[in-house]
């Protein structure tokens, strides 16, 4: 089974917009906290959790547990993506006689746990453990709380009864994010070390500092610590925790306040401000263009392509793009499902199987059980009938669904019936097959009318751009419509892979800066424009924004 990694991403982004206009709407909440635990609740709920939004009280269902309460537009995002409820009622947040309340209630349908004060939710969770284990039930608990709620010595009391009673079908997720109402948790009270500097990335990314893990192990639970943002991290912490029989697990997640919208990202102002109307809908378009990576490995070491798959996960890939070629439908021949199945224990990172091939319908359940998540078959070799089965194929396991034109072909009519359930389409910019093509200019054109189309017809799925994608073109390519980009030798090929990873998204995110200002510009001319950048105060986003706008003539 896939990590069915593109339907929970579009989940996330769902929930998260969800939440902003929840918020606005109601002129109060708290955004920060829902989106650092967005990827977890989407994970939880799209992948795991046992539930029905027809029955919400089902007796053998999961129980999910808010225990940092006043994230509780992340949950009711969540629930409202599930069908418990109509998205529309996102709106009534806050409002009296709402059902969707600014702590978590029982008046929600799929709501487990009444949020008030902090520090309760463990010891909650600890009793429902212990009233399954009594009943003889198989169902599970997941608990999320804070990192400025583990202030709480309740929290470290409930740790204790936990471990004691060895609740082994109770996992916990402890979003650290670093930050609580008033300030950096490590200058309030430090879970790892004190912070010495503003610079709260250092404290994230240097794992020597990292001593929380420790205190839960002291306690005598099973720890893993994780990126919280990272799917695949995330579904094999709870493949684990799930695995693991005599100790409860605590999955240490390490998160971003705010993580998605980059003026709420490390900053402890949002953790309890609502976005007004007029700059959540730049928010909106802001979640829109999340963007992915996806290094082909076939342009480094062929006779080493373990190496070069290891390279692009110390590069922090969000993909793994691999390209199999039959020497029939193209030219060449690289590799097939066998060695896809070789590379997979390798890393966790989605690979992204890019099939060059001759009836796709005969091998995709190949490359299925090779462990592809993401799987995409061309245009050219298939008809409504085929892509059909293979389509059917990957939703009942989990696999992304991925469809790919060739530079001369347009996206074909029996193809737009299936628009609202793929996730992925190919526009090729290169004669696939061949190695060492130029981009081809006629490319940009062809994804921006692409991506018209596909909007009009409720493509919630990613545009990749494959094809001489290097750092001249990768902004271009972006603001084209594309969301995904493929590098062969412009990253793989290159001696520093993780930095040439690095310096492609700070491309990708100039032009995303480009095209928010003149949302915002568009909105409420120079005044908003002024008004957006104004709200990015962490680092030097404000300098780099007030570049792009006065090289636009708004400011």
């Amino acid at each position: 089974m896939g990590l069915n990694y593109y339907h929970i991403i579009k989940q996330v982004r769902e929930a998260r917009k969800l939440v902003i206009r929840g918020t606005s709407n109601a002129g109060s909440g708290h955004p920060g906290g829902s989106f650092s635990m967005a990827e977890i609740m989407g994970c939880i709920f799209f992948k795991f959790l046992r539930y029905d939004p027809k029955n919400p009280l089902w007796e053998d269902r999961d129980r999910l547990v808010l225990s940092k309460g006043h994230a509780s537009p992340g949950l009711f995002s969540n629930l409202a993506v599930a069908g418990y409820f109509d998205k529309s009622e996102i709106e009534t947040l806050r409002k009296f006689e709402s059902r969707l309340q600014g702590h978590p209630d029982f008046k929600c349908p799929g709501v487990e746990f009444c949020g008030g004060s902090l520090g309760i939710g463990l010891s909650f969770s600890i009793g429902m453990a212990l009233a399954a284990r009594i009943d003889e039930k198989s169902h599970r608990i997941y608990t999320v709380i804070g990192d400025g709620e583990s202030d709480e010595g309740q929290v470290w009391e409930a740790a204790m009864t936990a471990s004691k009673y060895k609740l082994d079908n109770l996992t916990v997720f402890l979003d650290r994010n670093f930050i609580q109402q008033d300030d950096y948790t490590e200058r309030v009270m430090p879970l790892d070390e004190i912070l010495v500097s503003d610079d709260i990335s250092e404290m994230w990314k240097d794992a020597a500092r990292w001593k929380t893990g420790d205190k839960w192990r002291s306690f005598g639970w099973n720890v893993l610590e994780i990126d919280g943002h990272r799917v695949e991290q995330i579904i094999k912490a709870i493949k684990s925790a799930q695995q693991t029989k005599g100790t409860p697990s605590m999955i240490v997640s390490r998160t971003i306040k705010g993580k998605g919208v980059e003026h709420m990202e490390d900053n402890p102002k949002w953790h309890g401000v609502a976005p007004d109307p007029k700059i959540a809908q730049i928010i909106d378009l802001e979640l829109d263009c999340q963007f992915l990576i996806a290094p082909s490995i076939i342009a480094g070491d062929m006779t080493n392509l373990g190496n070069e798959v290891k390279q692009a996960a110390h590069g922090r890939a969000d993909f793994i793009h691999l390209d199999v070629m039959d020497g029939q439908f193209v030219p060449n021949t690289t590799f097939d499902h066998t060695k896809i199945k070789e590379l997979r224990s390798i890393t966790q990172i989605p690979f992204d199987a890019h099939l060059m091939i001759k009836e796709p319908v005969k091998h995709v359940r190949n490359y299925v059980e090779a462990g592809s998540d993401i799987i995409t078959v061309h245009a050219e070799v298939c008809d409504e009938s085929s892509f059909g089965e293979i389509h059917d194929v990957l939703r009942a396991n989990e696999v992304g669904v991925g469809l790919a034109i060739n530079p001369d072909t347009e996206f074909p009519n029996w193809a737009e019936k299936f628009i609202p359930t793929i996730d992925q389409l190919i526009v090729m910019s290169v004669v696939p097959g061949k190695s060492g093509q130029k981009y081809i200019e006629a490319t940009h054109e062809k994804v921006q009318k692409i991506s018209r189309i596909l909007i009009d017809k409720k493509f919630t799925g990613f545009i990749e751009a494959d094809g001489g994608v290097d750092l001249s073109n990768v902004g271009s390519c972006f603001l084209d419509g594309a969301r995904v980009f493929v590098g062969g030798s412009a990253i793989i090929g290159q001696k520093d892979v993780r930095t040439t990873i690095t310096e492609f998204r700070k491309k990708i995110q100039q032009a995303r800066r480009k095209l928010l200002i003149q949302k915002a510009h568009d909105l409420g001319g120079t005044e908003l424009v002024n008004k957006w950048i104004d709200l990015h105060e962490v680092g030097k986003k404000k300098i780099e924004l007030l570049q792009i706008a006065k090289e636009a003539g708004f400011v």
